[in-house]
């Protein structure tokens, strides 16, 4: 795993494109950086999401206990020192010194245990080991301790874990809001202060440096280490048009793309003035199904479903270029050290007759399966038009939805019928953080309500978990991997779409300091 992670970290290919202006407006001083995030932001609550905009966001304005540095080595983070005992059942920890919170209140070992029990009754993994903690309890203002039931040797990739909900620190207050309902408080631990007078969703998001914030003294890695801010001000600005984004980095006015959109890689690549950068490794692309309501409650119709998919066709719709993406059919990173060939079923490649049988076998009565279609969103709106017309060629009645990328991660929340208000099917892309360990992954849940959206209900799937997290050796967890694979495609869990390269877009020269890291982070850049 930490090899893998080393190889893939860092690739950084000159550019630049079309017409730089070359704008030398006032406000475009060292102090501001200006960013053009993968999306916009309307959901300030990233327990209560696994969107990666979110998540972005909390890593602005909060911090975790733990990091995970560039080598793939879980590094304390807010937390100074740790002890745990032999059998792996009781792990103490003590906070640095002089950790507080953006108003300027202290961190406390309250504040802990109130942000990580909130965090796991929402994250996948936090479920896991919330089931097996017996005390979770504070021994002073500063040390807390965690006990369990029976050995956990993950306690440390829970608290590092890096996205789907990465485990945030908040205070406590905030944190005992309800776990389904998202928080309306933004104190936070982290190196910025989000500016709520200039939050404007749909056109601009306003961070501030947080000059309480007291980074570690080791240089930035990964998600851990030194989170220094070197600019006043970071503006997020909302533009959803490929070309736009493309012209506006292009003549100066933002300094950054966060995801670069496919479909522009050709002109900016050429462009002298712009750099493309790879900041973190390969991410993928997944077909999500929901089993809550039919159709796909029935397995054999989701099989029915993923059998349609033809990931050639669909990754060349939406990243254009071959250089961009990669057919994958392992639920793990094709370049990773758990992934594999063997997922029974799948190959990738459309087999529409196999599942027009499968369709009549299952009784499938013909009722159009609601597609969501964020047609705002250039990173993923290629993709529902295409799946369309392969899943119908399969034999679906198929009804594409459009809306904006905000609505749809608000609507896949509903477990109501899709004819009323609910859904059956959407694509969304995934990071190498996420991907990486099974334990991380949000969509891999069989334990119904309680899971990601879609509430799959399949013990051997859970179990199949339990057997990873008790594995000692890695080989025996990658058997288990395997086992966990061929089990997501029997159920009909979800369907790998493909492998692709996340592009960062800056100014060449302008623009320094971008850390390699599993997630998008946005501390130690300078402005030049």
């Amino acid at each position: 795993m930490v090899k893998w992670l080393i190889s893939r970290f860092v690739v950084a290919v000159s550019f630049s494109v079309i017409g730089f202006a070359g704008s030398s407006q006032a406000e475009d001083s060292s102090k501001v950086l200006r960013i053009v995030p993968q999306a916009d932001l309307k959901i300030l609550d990233p327990i209560w999401t696994t969107a990666f905009v979110s998540r972005n966001h909390g890593y602005m304005v909060y911090d975790q206990l733990f990091g995970i540095d560039a080598k793939g080595q879980i590094q304390p983070q807010m937390v100074d020192t740790y002890t745990k005992s032999a059998d792996f059942k009781e792990w103490t920890f003590t906070l640095r010194k002089g950790l507080s919170f953006s108003d300027g209140q202290p961190v406390t070992s309250d504040d802990v245990i109130a942000s990580v029990n909130r965090w796991a009754k929402r994250d996948v993994f936090g479920q896991v080991m919330a089931t097996q903690l017996d005390k979770f309890e504070a021994i002073d203002a500063n040390t807390f301790k965690m006990t369990f039931k029976t050995p956990f040797p993950m306690t440390l990739e829970a608290l590092s874990k890096p996205s789907g909900n990465a485990n945030f620190i908040m205070p406590k207050r905030v944190a005992m809001t309800p776990a389904d309902q998202q928080i309306t408080e933004y104190i936070g631990s982290g190196p910025y202060v989000l500016k709520m007078d200039e939050y404007k969703p749909g056109a601009k998001i306003v961070y501030l440096k947080n000059e309480k914030y007291v980074p570690r003294a080791e240089d930035p890695s990964g998600t851990a280490g030194g989170k220094r801010v070197f600019v006043d001000r970071v503006e997020w600005v909302i533009l959803k048009d490929a070309q736009t984004q493309a012209n506006a980095i292009a003549n100066g006015e933002v300094d950054l793309i966060e995801w670069m959109p496919a479909d522009q890689y050709a002109a900016l690549k050429d462009n002298p003035k712009l750099e493309l950068l790879k900041p973190t490794p390969a991410g993928s692309f997944d077909l999500h199904l929901n089993h809550f309501v039919p159709p796909f409650d029935n397995p054999k119709i989701a099989q029915a479903a993923i059998m349609a998919v033809n990931q050639e066709a669909l990754m060349r719709a939406q990243m254009v270029n071959k250089d961009l993406y990669r057919p994958c059919v392992s639920i793990y990173p094709c370049d990773s050290p758990l992934a594999s060939t063997e997922t029974g079923y799948f190959t990738g490649k459309p087999q529409f007759e196999a599942a027009k049988k499968l369709l009549k076998e299952a009784g499938y009565d013909g009722k159009p399966v609601v597609l969501l279609f964020p047609a705002d969103f250039a990173v993923l709106n290629k993709f529902p038009p295409v799946l369309a017309q392969l899943l119908k060629q399969a034999g679906f009645n198929v009804d594409m939805q459009s809306m904006d990328w905000s609505s749809l991660v608000t609507r896949r929340t509903s477990k109501e019928p899709a004819d009323k208000g609910g859904w059956n099917m959407f694509i969304t892309g995934w990071g190498p953080g996420d991907m990486m360990n099974p334990m991380f992954f949000p969509p891999l849940t069989g334990n119904g309500e309680k899971g990601w959206f879609g509430w799959t209900t399949d013990p051997k799937l859970e179990q199949l978990k339990a057997d990873f997290m008790a594995a000692s050796t890695d080989d025996q967890r990658k058997k288990i991997a395997k086992d966990l694979q061929l089990q997501t495609y029997q159920t009909g869990v979800f369907a790998k779409v493909g492998d692709f390269d996340y592009i960062t877009v800056v100014r060449k020269g302008v623009v320094t300091g971008l850390v390699p890291s599993t997630v998008n982070a946005f501390w130690n850049l300078k402005k030049n």
